[in-house]
């Protein structure tokens, strides 16, 4: 896919941020798409800075595992492979079992009250068929239950992981609609479990809301490598 060039930058950011962050965006949101190759040149140009702030935002982006850097040859951006997530979601779904797990104690009434507005907008945006409004409203519902167990490491490895994920939610949520309401009522049952100051149940519930959907995402990457 092209190199947007409308690209409208962001402010009170080092041009190191700005340019890692666009980048980070593009590839998650498959602007960049797996497999493209890219050249610093090409990507300065877009983002209207110089050279080696795109190559610094290239090397973290490279750690992050998101693009592959051959020096003095190519850069490009790392495919995705079926068995990626059989590797990803994992890790995520203990991280996330355990900010469930934490959170309870530390949640008022008022703070559970802000992810249980969230599943009625996922279950309507499904209904509209507007997966990208679902896939974000999902992902606000984790980052709010992540960030209610007041752990910054839990938060911060969840993130760089999620960001892979959201690579591969594009196949997820274009498929059939049984198991997206499911997920919709595990979202329930995790906030049911916060109402009754349950940490084990929120964290088995949240732990099975990351793992069912993996085995899908593995066969339909199956399925594309075909």
């Amino acid at each position: 896919m092209p190199i947007p060039k409308n690209y409208t930058p962001q402010v009170r950011l080092s041009a190191k941020e700005k340019a890692f962050h666009q980048l980070q965006r593009w590839i998650v949101d498959g602007t960049l798409e797996p497999g493209e190759k890219v050249t610093d040149v090409d990507l300065a140009e877009a983002l209207g800075v110089s050279r080696t702030p795109v190559r610094e935002a290239l090397q973290l982006l490279e750690s992050q595992g998101f693009v592959e850097m051959k020096p003095g040859k190519e850069t490009k951006i790392t495919l995705i492979h079926p068995d990626d997530a059989l590797a990803v979601y994992p890790p995520l779904a203990h991280l996330q079992a355990l900010a469930a797990e934490l959170a309870p104690p530390l949640l008022t009434e008022a703070a559970i009250a802000e992810p249980k507005k969230l599943p009625p907008q996922y279950e309507t945006a499904f209904k509209e068929e507007r997966n990208h409004d679902a896939a974000e409203l999902d992902e606000q519902f984790h980052h709010l239950i992540t960030d209610a167990a007041k752990n910054p490491y839990v938060l911060q490895f969840s993130a760089v992981l999620q960001l892979h994920v959201r690579r591969m939610k594009y196949v997820f949520f274009n498929r059939p609609a049984a198991p997206k309401m499911q997920s919709a009522a595990e979202h329930w049952k995790i906030i049911a479990a916060f109402e009754k100051n349950d940490p084990k149940l929120a964290a088995e519930v949240m732990k099975r809301n990351w793992l069912r959907p993996m085995e899908e995402i593995h066969k339909v990457l199956k399925g594309r490598e075909q």
